[in-house]
């Protein structure tokens, strides 16, 4: 993809329940960027947001309704650039389980709650290869069945994930 790099953040916002839970969602079909896609609440920085943190707390509100009343902060993970020019800065937050979600029905297809221990087992990282025409390609999967359905996490958000993951064991 040939544009400009756009800086963005994702709340990677870890809900206090009994068991630590995972906050995602399933973006609608559609959007015109990673449509349909498993996504972290987050998105592309505004100028008036004053650091990336400001940016994932103000598009958690804008697409889920999390108000930054219920949610500390923690810090960040290093950025994740995407192949489609993204800079992503991960911001790693804990929310109290009392908070109200109010889904955008405009962004968010889907919300639901991975366990933690789920995503931090390397067991559920499935490793992806693909070459063709000279093109390498390789991904994480973190496939999640949940009521009858599978939420198929991969891209730029297993990836996150997965950086979270290896930093958790450092």
């Amino acid at each position: 993809m040939n544009r400009e790099p756009a800086h963005a953040s994702v709340l990677l916002a870890i809900v206090l329940r009994e068991q630590p839970m995972v906050l995602l969602t399933e973006r609608t079909a559609h959007l015109s960027t990673h449509s349909g896609q498993v996504a972290f609440p987050g998105g592309r920085a505004d100028p008036e947001d004053a650091s990336p943190a400001d940016t994932a707390l103000r598009e958690a509100q804008e697409e889920v309704g999390l108000d930054r009343a219920f949610v500390e902060v923690l810090g960040t993970l290093p950025t994740y650039v995407t192949g489609s020019s993204f800079i992503i800065t991960p911001v790693v937050a804990l929310v109290q389980p009392d908070c109200v979600l109010q889904p955008n029905p405009y962004e968010v297809a889907d919300l639901f709650e991975v366990p933690l221990a789920f995503l931090l087992d390397p067991a559920h990282h499935r490793r992806h290869v693909f070459d063709r025409d000279g093109v390498h390609r390789e991904w994480f999967s973190m496939p999640y069945e949940q009521g009858g359905k599978t939420h198929f996490i991969w891209g730029a958000t297993a990836g996150m994930l997965r950086n979270f993951y290896r930093f958790m064991q450092a």
